[in-house]
């Protein structure tokens, strides 16, 4: 057998492997959900990055510095302070008020925070959940169909069927608790790939100089960070563009059930220090997959989202190549497995027992949720066969809908007192429909990149809207109270 399917078969077997063991542990829907509050620091810290980091992570980051070189390290600049922002200012607040209020999903906490009865908050929060993260695990599924079809040859469309198979298998088996462990395994491997892959192109293109020498023939302006602007162009049209990527992070829910289901208040220290360990280590890397893939595979490839698996089979002997395309595939499924979950818990908490049967038994709740995660599954898996922008750009919009459209909501409940229950719902209203339009007008993009624009528009309405019904506050002991 090919020793590159060998080494992802392997790791392939291992995530199932995951699910199975962890399968008893699934007695209740906190179970499922946040694995019973007991996460230790390590696996919380890295299970947080691997879930954020996406297939975009080693494929579609590649391929936009591929394309358009250093400036892209303008993102990695703002996803590093969106992360250490995320992990300072949200964790260890929304850990202590989650406890307190008996929240299982991020709707539940907006629910009780704003002693919510009409239900409003719950509902715009369960459908821009399932609106956006349909999109999301789409982007994911796309990513499994390129890296196979790169790998191996398989048609695209037979790899994200693969991929969306093993993700909904070990999901809906361990649910939380599997995600979390199998996040731990991929996001140590995602590091590993993002050091070892860019080291392993310069030593073969004989060093750094030589690496600047051929992506100078191409193009000089790959070696910048400033595409040859100036002034506003330059602010606003380059750095800020990439900057912008930190906004998001402060309104990914499956990003923040890491910080709700951490054992301790203790460990957010700790988590938030091996958060960014794995940051400064990783990211670096991942651009420059992409400028090493330039160097060694040239500037013509038909499909640059490739660029990742097609390095990797050039550079290194097949059982390595296996398990560094195992990585990008880690990279797809860390982020897909944990979407998954808080779409279903949407589903399940957030309307089955909210809404209409509070009192129905844990087991039947486990069950549900499983049930919820296939057919989640299945709808991703359809709507991935009808993309057409591409990862880097599906998730970018995926990232900004939901980070619009609960970031400054989360931030100013946890931080503002004044912040009120319609002031909220203005801010999640807001940056959902704003991020809808955005997306579809060009003349909104050229005003001010998607990422930063809906983001502000929410923060202005929290804002304002709580000021105007700053009368509105009350704050329950616990959810329901």
């Amino acid at each position: 057998m090919d020793p590159i399917l060998i080494g992802l078969l392997l790791y392939l077997a291992m995530m199932l492997a995951v699910g199975l063991y962890t399968y008893r542990y699934m007695k209740s829907l906190d179970d499922f959900v946040l694995a019973g509050r007991r996460l230790g620091p390590w696996v919380a810290a890295i299970s947080e990055r691997a879930s954020g980091e996406s297939a975009w992570f080693l494929l579609g980051l590649p391929a936009a510095a591929y394309a358009v070189g250093f400036v892209e390290f303008w993102s990695v600049i703002g996803i590093a302070t969106g992360i250490l922002t995320s992990w300072t200012f949200i964790a260890l607040r929304l850990r202590t008020q989650t406890e307190r209020f008996g929240a299982l999903t991020l709707p539940d906490y907006f629910e009780a925070r704003f002693d919510d009865r009409t239900r409003m908050l719950r509902i715009v929060s369960m459908l821009a959940i399932l609106f956006f993260y349909l999109a999301y695990v789409a982007a994911q599924l796309d990513g499994a169909g390129q890296i196979l079809n790169a790998s191996f040859g398989i048609p695209h469309w037979g790899g994200m069927l693969i991929g969306a198979t093993v993700v909904a298998l070990y999901t809906l088996m361990g649910g939380f608790l599997a995600v979390a462990w199998t996040d731990l395994i991929q996001g140590l491997l995602m590091a590993c790939v993002a050091v070892v892959l860019p080291l392993a192109g310069i030593a073969h293109l004989g060093g750094f100089g030589e690496l600047w020498t051929v992506i100078a023939a191409h193009d000089p302006a790959l070696l910048t960070m400033d595409l040859g602007e100036t002034g506003a162009a330059f602010l606003f049209g380059v750095a800020f563009a990439g900057f912008s990527w930190c906004f998001g992070y402060l309104g990914q829910p499956h990003l923040l059930v890491r910080y709700m289901a951490i054992r301790r208040v203790e460990d957010v220290p700790k988590g938030q220090a091996i958060a960014m360990g794995w940051v400064l280590i990783a990211y670096w890397g991942a651009p420059m997959i992409g400028l090493v893939g330039l160097a060694v595979l040239g500037p013509a490839l038909e499909h640059p989202d490739q660029v990742m698996p097609l390095l990797t089979i050039a550079l290194l002997p097949g059982w390595l190549a296996g398990i560094m395309i195992a990585g990008a595939t880690a990279a797809m499924m860390s982020t897909a497995d944990s979407q998954l979950l808080v779409a279903s818990s949407a589903v399940v908490e957030d309307i089955y027992v909210r809404l209409f049967r509070p009192k129905a038994s844990p087991e039947k709740l486990v069950v549900l949720s499983r049930i919820v995660t296939v057919v989640l599954t299945l709808c991703a898996l359809t709507l991935a066969f009808s993309l057409r922008d591409g990862i880097y750009k599906s998730v970018e919009y995926a990232w900004t809908g939901l980070g619009s459209s609960f970031g400054p909501a989360l931030v100013l409940s946890l931080w503002w007192k004044r912040t009120t229950r319609w002031g909220a719902l203005a801010g999640m209203l807001g940056g959902l429909v704003s991020t809808i339009a955005w997306k579809n007008s060009a003349a909104l993009q050229s005003f001010l990149d998607l990422k930063a624009g809906p983001v502000l528009i929410s923060a202005a309405l929290v804002i304002g809207v709580s000021l105007a019904t700053s009368g509105a506050n009350r704050e329950p002991e616990r959810l329901g109270g």
